[in-house]
């Protein structure tokens, strides 16, 4: 049986928290798409853990973690992460696995990340600078180097040559920077060469015949849906596919395999980095979202942009992943609002927007009709159960999942996993 859990927004809901509830009841998790860009973070026993490549789900000591072939890999924060989070007591021996024919993130990517969205200037999308879409370019552009490729010292040294031939006549003639020495990265990279060979199996394989014994798999994404480079708020989005169906691509297993769809949305919206955002809230309360929800990026630190609830991009979102159900995070955050709003419909021109515009140009300037709920003081943080909850606050769990047409499973009311109030 397979699980996937996506993000219904735009990344930061809060999928870690709900990958680590999740994990107990699945033997392994895998991560489909997405780089070290990511950051899911979990509390659990008053201690932070945040994870960047590696699967949320491993801090449960019976769980199995494997990065998929679609996940670009960069070694050094993959090696950073992996001993950091061993200094906080996770053993990974025999339990944490890497596709082989997953790409590498090597240091050009990153240099040519960060000089090519500079050059955007007033255009510019506001990118991690950690060398994914970089990364993800090279591979459709097929001169990638896979992690088979990195494990034999030869086929690395031509694969990464070739690579730089292009990459330095862009860094000397067109951007005047320096250039990459293949030698040196080839020195500094040998570290890792043994290292890596522990981890790396064909994930395909392992997945699938794991499935075939009766395990469960549950299918993580990285970012969310309105990141996904096809789907997303396009240029605004990352360079891979967060929705449901890049599980299938990213870990090479069926869509006959997956069983169950479960999408996570915050109890308010935020996203990160550049990009249109109907719902944005200006000034104070902007301010009191993210400071109460602690709403800085868990990778970057850079600070999120915050908004009211948007029924019409869920709407889609659980449309176009095929939801079974869905998960809204955050809820305790709103407490003390004494009015919340849902963001219910779009309007363009004058008329109504029934479905999200693809058009970019059209979905930066939508005007948002709002329905507005009465708010609730009580905080909610030692709720339990879904009847304890505030009238208002379940009535406005209530209206959300009749705007966006699917049942809402379950809601958080805190950071730590025993805060989560199942109906």
């Amino acid at each position: 049986m397979v699980t996937v859990v996506v993000g219904m927004q735009w990344g930061d809901e809060g999928k870690g928290k709900i990958i680590d509830t999740l994990a107990p009841q699945h033997d392994i998790v895998a991560r489909y798409q997405g780089g070290a860009n990511a950051g899911h973070t979990v509390v659990y026993n008053n201690q932070k853990f945040v994870f960047h490549l590696i699967p949320s789900g491993l801090l449960h000591k019976n769980v199995v973690g494997v990065l998929g072939n679609g996940v670009v890999i960069d070694p050094v924060s993959f090696f950073q992460e992996l001993t950091s989070l061993e200094e906080l007591g996770i053993n990974f021996k025999n339990r944490l696995f890497v596709a082989k024919n997953a790409h590498l993130t090597l240091p050009y990517h990153k240099i040519l990340d960060q000089i090519e969205d500079n050059k955007r200037g007033k255009d510019k999308l506001g990118t991690t600078g950690r060398g994914i879409g970089t990364t993800y370019t090279d591979k459709y552009g097929r001169i990638g180097v896979r992690v088979v490729d990195f494990l034999n010292e030869e086929v690395f040294s031509r694969k990464l040559k070739v690579a730089l031939e292009l990459k330095n006549y862009l860094f000397e003639q067109y951007y005047k920077e320096s250039i990459v020495k293949a030698e040196q990265i080839i020195e500094e990279y040998s570290k890792f060469r043994m290292r890596l060979k522990e981890f790396a199996i064909d994930v395909s394989a392992y997945i699938n015949e794991a499935l075939d014994t009766g395990k469960n798999v549950l299918a993580e994404g990285a970012q969310g849906t309105f990141l996904d480079i096809d789907f997303g708020t396009y240029p605004y989005v990352t360079a891979s596919n967060p929705i449901s169906g890049g599980a299938c691509t990213g870990l090479g297993i069926s869509p006959k395999r997956i069983n169950k769809i479960i999408g996570v949305a915050k109890a308010y919206t935020t996203r990160v980095g550049m990009g249109p955002f109907p719902t944005e809230i200006e000034g104070d309360l902007n301010e009191r979202l993210r400071t109460v929800g602690n709403e800085f990026g868990a990778t970057t630190g850079r600070p999120r942009r915050c908004g009211w609830f948007d029924a019409v991009i869920v709407k889609y979102a659980v449309r176009l992943n095929g939801i079974d159900e869905l998960i809204i995070t955050k809820l305790d955050v709103l407490s003390g609002l004494k009015k919340v709003k849902i963001g219910a419909r779009y309007l363009y021109e004058g008329a109504v927007v029934k479905e999200y515009p693809l058009d970019t140009e059209i979905f930066e300037n939508v005007e948002v009709e709002y329905e507005e709920l009465e708010g609730w003081n009580e905080s909610i943080n030692q709720v339990s159960k879904f009847s304890q909850l505030p009238k208002n606050a379940k009535r406005y769990i209530e209206r959300i999942e009749e705007l966006v047409g699917i049942k809402i499973a379950a809601v958080s009311v805190g950071s730590s996993r025993e805060q989560i109030v199942k109906r």
